[in-house]
């Protein structure tokens, strides 16, 4: 039955990019807190609250990275419009917090990601609340996959460019290369 769903998809993930410890199949569709319980921030016995777009994990030596394409200046403050686009289907250009620099330990936990076995994982949602729903729930995310460092420009805010594991759905990367020239 699983087998037929995922015929079905509108969207089909990609379930060889599974890792041991965090069950997300690239391109799934998932709310934050399914992402958060995937990571081991929460469940039952737990509960992380992430407001901010980035939740790192250091036990698990893992970045989450939660991008909503479109902002509206209703629903984000100035110093959170951060500029996310696709670059191509494998590059995305993303800004970090504006307090992040590129020496502090943060910015260079990005930079080094690779060498520390640290992992980054990058979701993207078109909008922060659905359009088409009564309740204007939260829109969920999909997740790119790992993504890796590539190059970056400034400090507070650092524009990381990074290459993507797997190459962004279309719909995805139609809007967000769409966002990203309208900048």
């Amino acid at each position: 039955m699983l087998e037929l769903a995922k015929d079905l998809a509108l969207f089909p993930v990609l379930g060889i990019s599974r890792t041991e410890d965090v069950p997300l199949d690239v391109h799934g569709t998932y709310t934050r807190n399914e992402i958060l319980a995937a990571a081991g921030l929460f469940g039952f016995d737990r509960r992380v609250d992430v407001r901010e777009g980035v939740r790192f994990v250091p036990e698990a030596k893992l970045d989450l990275l939660f991008v909503t394409l479109d902002k509206s200046e209703k629903e984000y403050s100035p110093s959170t419009m951060y500029e996310d686009y696709a670059l191509s289907d494998r590059l995305f250009h993303w800004q970090s917090q504006s307090t992040t620099g590129e020496h502090s330990p943060t910015g260079q936990r990005y930079i080094h990601h690779r060498e520390t076995g640290h992992r980054m994982f990058l979701f993207l949602r078109k909008k922060k609340k659905t359009a088409n729903h009564p309740f204007q729930v939260s829109e969920p995310y999909v997740f790119a996959g790992p993504v890796f460092y590539r190059s970056h420009q400034g400090s507070r805010p650092m524009n990381v460019i990074w290459e993507l594991a797997y190459p962004l759905p279309a719909h995805l990367f139609r809007e967000s290369a769409r966002l990203g020239v309208r900048m």
